[in-house]
Parts: structure tokens; sequence; C-alpha cells
């Protein structure tokens, strides 16, 4: 379980890399790259299966950081899917707002107490 779980997490890690580094490249561009909003999705399916994983263990969890970051990777997901839709005409705000949340949800993995939950 232990190998299952260290790799889920390492695809976790390269999505949200992907998605925080698809969003920097294209900040002074108009729309999201078209990878960022399956990067999210793959993010949001690797860490429900990392929490399952992590159930089937003796893992203490931090359940109300992983509903707070499950809600914002949701949003996450939302919002660049929404902005892969409209393309060049993407408010420049909703591009914002996926990175803003991106990083939010980074914060939030490494500072809230708790070990990996």
């Amino acid at each position: 379980m232990d190998f299952l779980y260290v790799a889920l997490l390492f695809i976790h890690l390269v999505a949200w890399a992907i998605v925080l580094g698809g969003w920097i490249a294209t900040m002074n561009k108009p729309g999201l790259y078209a990878g960022i909003p399956h990067a999210a999705l793959t993010a949001l399916i690797t860490g429900i299966l990392m929490v399952g994983v992590a159930e089937m263990g003796d893992a203490q969890l931090n359940h109300m950081k992983i509903g707070v970051k499950l809600l914002v990777n949701l949003v996450v997901v939302v919002l660049a899917f929404r902005a892969k839709k409209l393309g060049d005409d993407a408010p420049k705000g909703l591009i914002t707002s996926v990175g803003a949340l991106t990083v939010l949800n980074i914060a939030i993995a490494l500072f809230w107490s708790g070990r990996h939950f």
C-alpha cells in the first residue's frame, strides 16, 4: 500500500505542477493551455484515490483539511474547463482564479497541520 500511495502522490504532485506551470506560462497570453483542465482533473482523481488508500491503512486523517482541499480542487477543475471552453475569450479574472486557487491548494497542503492530509 505504501508504494501505491507514493505513486499516487507522485502523479498528484506532477498534475499540480502542470496546472501551476501552465498558468504561469499563460499569465500574459489570452486563454489557458489545453492541458491545465486535464491536469486539474488528474489531481482531483489522484487526491481522492490517495485518501481511499490512506483510509485502508492506519493513518489518522484530517477530514476537515481533505474537505477543504477537495472543494478548492473542484472549483479549480470547473474554472479550468470553463476557461478552456471560452478559449481566448476567457476573462483574465477566470484565469487568475485558476492560478490563485491552485496556489491556495498547495499552501493548504503544506501549511495546514498534519502529515500528508
